[in-house]
């Protein structure tokens, strides 16, 4: 009994440090990702990027995990096929807002998500929140804001297309915990492939963009494998923390790519900077502790 207590406590704490593990990776390599889009110039559109991502990302996977097996042979195809739908959407909505709006304003909005998922894991699952947590929330959106100086500026449609994307980002990274009992992150992450890839296929088919150059080659091949390997992470994070917990994490690709900036693109050091990514490092840490200490107490009150 006490060696089963005692195993149960180790599992608890492990998912304690194996979720922002798996979430941090994923957003150093979103990150990566990020430059590379800002890098590849306004020739590629949003259905180029969205059609290269997708359509890469699905041929990886199914050529290194769908060699001896059916790759699309996941549980409840229905739900798969849906977070695949919203999945898609929410990039969609992100990169137009970006395109129409200033990138402050469409990343203020859109890193709201976590809010929206919370809400959504109320609804769905009768998940409840903390105050404490819903502080931390807080903090991290205007961690955000100080971070990228945000200035709600821009039109309505790449407001409303901002916050399109962040409620869709929410309920994606919600639907994730039903389908992570029975799905690896490997056959959530080919669905989305799939589904996005039949979304952007038609525009891209009517105008295509080819790399010309090795370098936009290799930014390509790059575009792919960063985003396969990030989402894989963010997966697999997902499958020990809650949605919005692991939207919390994810905020650090804002601090991440701030830094990537400064080091790559010649972005000045600012306060903003200082100040910004403090408080969204914080905010994070604190959410990991409070996990930590809830998973504790489950442990210990455990028979």
């Amino acid at each position: 009994m006490v060696k089963q207590a005692l195993t149960g406590r180790q599992m608890q704490l492990d998912a304690a440090i194996a979720g922002p593990l798996f979430m941090l990776s994923a957003a150093l390599l979103f990150t990566l990702l990020n430059l590379i889009v800002k890098l590849l110039g306004p020739a590629y559109t949003v259905w180029s990027i969205g059609f290269y991502r997708f359509f890469g990302g699905a041929l990886v996977l199914i050529a290194v995990f769908g060699r001896h097996k059916n790759p699309y042979g996941g549980v409840n195809i229905r739900l798969l096929i849906i977070r695949g739908c919203t999945g898609c959407t929410a990039f969609i909505c992100m990169v137009m807002a970006i395109r129409l709006l200033p990138v402050s304003t469409a990343l203020i909005i859109f890193y709201s998500f976590p809010a929206f998922s919370a809400i959504f894991s109320f609804f769905i699952y009768r998940e409840r929140i903390s105050i404490f947590e819903i502080a931390l929330i807080a903090m991290v959106l205007v961690g955000v804001g100080i971070l990228f100086d945000f200035q709600f500026g821009g039109d309505l449609p790449g407001q409303i297309f901002a916050l399109v994307g962040a409620v869709f980002a929410g309920l994606t990274v919600t639907l994730i915990r039903t389908l992570r009992e029975h799905n690896g992150p490997v056959i959530i992450y080919l669905y989305l492939c799939t589904t996005g890839m039949l979304v952007t296929a038609p525009m891209f088919v009517l105008h295509p963009v080819w790399p010309s150059t090795p370098m936009e080659m290799g930014m390509i091949l790059g575009l792919i494998l960063s985003s396969v390997m990030a989402q894989l992470l963010m997966n697999q994070g997902f499958f020990y923390c809650r949605g919005w917990e692991g939207g919390m994490f994810m905020s650090s690709e804002v601090v991440f790519t701030a830094v990537a900036g400064i080091m790559f693109l010649g972005d000045p050091v600012t306060w903003r900077f200082w100040c910004g990514g403090l408080i969204i490092l914080f905010s994070v840490a604190a959410l990991n502790r409070l996990t930590a200490m809830g998973n504790r107490k489950a442990a210990a009150s455990s028979p």
